[in-house]
């Protein structure tokens, strides 16, 4: 598959994790942000999250930031991230 812009999206097929998570289209996982940035902002990310009985963030089912568009919805949030940092 190609993309338009490959600035937004990366695939490493030889992680040996590649796919992190389980999705349907692998064709578009996106593992531009191996680590989201999005974990910062705890509840307030936008993802699919939990929280473990110790009140540990768990990502696991969240692929926010694995979506094939999903730079751009990182530029958008990158303020809030800003803001949260400075606190």
């Amino acid at each position: 598959m190609k993309h338009k812009n490959c600035a937004s999206f990366f695939q490493n097929h030889e992680c040996e994790y590649f796919p992190c998570h389980k999705v349907e289209n692998v064709d578009g996982f996106n593992c531009l942000f191996c680590y989201c940035p999005l974990y910062v902002l705890g509840s307030d990310c936008g993802g699919n999250f939990t929280y473990t009985e110790t009140g540990i963030k768990d990502c696991s089912n969240c692929t926010v930031p694995h979506r094939e568009n999903s730079a751009e919805y990182m530029k958008k949030m990158f303020p809030k991230i800003v803001e949260r940092i400075k606190k």
